[in-house]
């Protein structure tokens, strides 16, 4: 089985590393090759995506994502900025279903935000659209205003808009996840204001009639916001569209206590995946040594489980973080008093021991 590792930037080597450490701590043979990606592909072929990367990807089974980004790229033009080679994976990939797993671990209540008897025992999964949307949409740019009280002043543009297949399919993998699970969904709109969410919450009711022992809810964005804070453990499964999955994934991501616990799979018709973690590059901590590689160990996890079907070893390795936790080891993110704060490595160590 390939795997396409792609470190990226900032913490992005830092934390994949200890992800590569624990795939080979398995015993398994797979075939690990890497790549540059994002601002470390730029600085030695020009661009976030070199076709070489984009073609190791598209012959892997599955890849392996670290993050992308630094301030130091601010200044490129938009198209050679990093964080346009997983826009470009995602689209040249067709990678349209996003999976994003909140769960707040029994030893993590302490370093929620949020209190013990609203946060303790979540698991939520978040299964964002991730092809369309105001992300991808067409015209956009940025132009001289027409309107009269703005005429002449510069004006940015984009455009919001899904088709009936789009959320069809999106609508189908979210409802499968849901029969797994606890058979409660729940879609995301803003069908009181925007053409796009009625469309999508026709498409929704429609294709539900097909999982009768699905029970389907829908919310608006900006009440679903607020009531991810007040009644999390509500909430089973959430689809929505882009640009909301993006804000609510990483509003659900704090509630567990540190969006450094988070993975997330990207997935296409087949199930091929690119799998990382939830979090950015965060420059300001690279090379300290500090950063919580969990999520991307769990990751490494969802990427056995979904793209890889082994099932049984991403078991193994989920039991190993959870053992970890239970020891009491921590990176500063998740650090309570108490406990006992370690550095990446150390976390890959612990995981790696507990694998066995």
């Amino acid at each position: 089985m390939k795997i396409a590792v792609l470190p990226g930037d900032g913490i992005g080597p830092e934390i994949v590393a200890q992800a590569v450490r624990v795939l080979n701590a398995l015993g398994q043979k797979f075939d690990l090759e890497e790549a540059p990606v994002g601002g470390a592909a730029y600085d030695v072929a020009g661009h976030p995506l070199p076709p070489a990367t984009l073609e190791l990807a598209k012959k892997a089974d599955a890849i392996l994502f670290g993050a992308v980004g630094d301030w130091k790229y601010d200044a490129l033009a938009r198209e050679l900025r990093p964080e346009q080679a997983i826009l470009g994976l995602r689209k040249h990939l067709e990678l349209f279903a996003n999976f994003r797993p909140a769960i707040c671990y029994p030893e993590l209540t302490a370093a929620s935000s949020l209190k013990p008897e609203i946060i303790g025992g979540l698991d939520i999964l978040i299964v964002r659209e991730l092809n369309g949307d105001i992300y991808f949409g067409q015209p956009r740019g940025i132009r001289t205003s027409e309107l009269p009280l703005f005429k002449g002043a510069r004006e940015g543009f984009d455009t919001m808009h899904y088709s009936e297949p789009e959320v069809e399919r999106i609508g189908h993998v979210a409802f499968e996840a849901a029969r797994k699970r606890g058979k409660k969904i729940c879609s995301v709109d803003k069908a009181n204001v925007l053409e796009s969410s009625q469309l999508w919450r026709e498409v929704m009711i429609r294709i539900s009639q097909e999982y009768p022992d699905v029970e389907l809810s829908h919310m608006y964005v900006d009440n679903a916001a607020m009531q991810l804070v007040k009644a999390p453990k509500a909430f089973d499964v959430v689809v929505t569209g882009n640009l909301f999955g993006d804000i609510l994934s990483d509003e659900a991501a704090m509630l567990t206590g540190s969006i450094g616990m988070l993975p997330s799979a990207s997935l296409d018709k087949n199930n091929k995946g690119l799998y990382e973690p939830s979090h950015g590059s965060a420059p300001d901590i690279a090379g300290k040594g500090i950063a919580n590689p969990l999520a991307t160990i769990l990751s490494a996890a969802m990427m056995l489980r979904y793209s890889l079907g082994m099932p049984a070893e991403a078991d193994r390795i989920e039991k190993a973080v959870q053992k970890v936790l239970a020891q009491g080891l921590r990176t500063a993110d998740i650090y309570t008093e108490g406990t006992q704060k370690v550095s990446t490595v150390q976390m890959g160590d612990a995981v790696v021991a507990a694998l066995s």
